[in-house]
């Protein structure tokens, strides 16, 4: 693992058991893959009566999207909020993540960016398996967003 749960720490303004991923298993300019484990979690912050449903995965691969940006650069050294804007192509093929056996492996590759907008293919898998896949449009600093 390159980077680890408590460097992660840094990269994002979650806290707590809402920082879902464990690590960074690879990432260059244009993509990153991370590692997660926190979906059989009986404590997971995402489960709802006592499930946790598999369109959560967005959230973790919106993870991985942020700390990509801090990798990559062109973010600033602080977190900054982000703002999913948009999800398309979105295929879920599971219902549930709790029920996974297997390492989540969730992957995202930045499509399009400049300083403020940004476009990610993503997917979550489980042993080779697709679970979950689509795109996201990310607005970040909304503040700072022309009309």
């Amino acid at each position: 693992m390159l980077i680890g749960r408590e460097a992660i720490a840094g990269m994002i303004p979650h806290a707590g058991a809402m920082r879902l991923l464990d690590g960074v298993l690879f990432w260059d300019a244009d993509r990153i893959e991370c590692i997660s484990r926190t979906h059989r979690d009986p404590h997971n912050p995402l489960r709802s009566q006592g499930k946790l449903p598999a369109l959560c995965g967005i959230e973790y691969a919106a993870q991985a999207m942020a700390i990509h940006g801090r990798l990559a650069g062109g973010v600033a050294s602080a977190p900054r909020a982000g703002y999913l804007a948009s999800l398309r192509e979105v295929v879920c093929r599971a219902g549930r993540l709790d029920d996974l056996d297997g390492d989540l492996v969730v992957g995202a590759e930045r499509l399009i960016g400049e300083e403020s907008r940004v476009i990610y293919r993503f997917e979550v898998k489980v042993g080779g398996t697709d679970v979950l896949r689509g795109r996201a449009a990310v607005v970040l600093d909304i503040d700072r967003v022309k009309p």
